[in-house]
Order: structure tokens, then C-alpha cells, then sequence
């Protein structure tokens, strides 16, 4: 744990001490480990970084889904999204603003049981680009890093 807890709505990040990279994700309560496969000098005790965003994006698009369809009284069983993230170059992208070197590109499945017709699942494509972690992805991010 970290030696102080931190306030709601931070995450703590350090490392462990057991691995190159090997770190522990202190986020309120709960204690993830993240690290890098074995093949790139990792000892792979958890999740990559990349991995942690896919995730989140997916929590978040699985979430939204799911509270919208409780709030329009939609007989949604069941929601798994299946993501992936790759570079590709940026010549291979037709609606891309960047024209050249690699773009970062997530791959996002969303599956859906339930008995739902073609515009149910449509309005609910449409409700998970609205879950605010595609929002954060897909708007312009500032990082302000500071030394503490």
C-alpha cells in the first residue's frame, strides 16, 4: 500500500520491487499488479499498461450499455465487449487527420444477449461510443506531469 491512502479518484502506481516492472496499482480500496510479459523483460505478474486501457475502455462501454438498457427497460441479458489495440500505418487509415508515421487503433467487439431487434442493438452501438472513457479517448488529452 502506499504510505499514505490517497484521496478518492487517484490512482497510485508503484513499483514492487519483485520485477523490472512489476508494479502495484494502489486505486481506493483495491490492489492490482501490472507488468510486462516475460518477453520483453517482464516477469508478468499482471496486466500491461495497454492492457489496463483496454480494460477500462471496455468496463466503461459494458457499464454505459448496461445502464442505459436498465433505464429504458430493455431486456438486456448479458453484455461482453472484446478489445484490442495495434498500430497501424497511418496511410492505411482513410479517415485519419494524421497522414503519416504509425496511428494507434483499438478494435472494439460488443456482443449482446438478449432479445433485442436491429434498432435496440443499433441505439445501443451508439450508446457505447457515449461511455466516458471513449469520450476521453477519442478528445483531445492534456497530461501534466509535475516532480514530487
Amino acid at each position: 500500500m502506499p504510505d499514505t491512502a490517497p484521496e478518492p479518484g487517484t490512482v497510485v502506481v508503484a513499483e514492487t520491487g519483485s520485477g523490472r516492472y512489476a508494479n502495484a496499482v494502489h486505486a481506493g480500496r483495491h490492489t492490482l499488479a501490472a507488468d510486462e510479459p516475460v518477453k520483453v523483460g517482464g516477469t508478468d505478474t499482471g496486466p500491461g499498461p495497454y492492457e489496463y486501457l483496454l480494460a477500462a475502455l471496455g468496463a466503461c462501454t459494458s457499464m454505459t450499455i448496461r445502464m442505459y438498457a436498465e433505464r429504458k427497460g430493455i431486456a438486456l441479458r448479458r453484455v461482453e465487449v472484446r478489445l484490442r489495440h495495434d498500430r497501424i500505418h497511418a496511410k492505411d487509415c482513410a479517415d485519419c487527420e494524421t497522414k503519416e508515421g504509425l496511428v494507434d487503433r483499438i478494435t472494439r467487439i460488443i456482443h449482446l444477449d438478449g432479445d433485442l431487434d436491429e434498432a435496440t442493438r443499433a441505439r445501443l452501438r451508439e450508446i457505447a461510443d457515449k461511455c466516458p472513457v471513449h469520450r476521453t479517448l477519442t478528445s483531445e488529452i492534456r497530461i501534466e506531469t509535475s516532480m514530487g
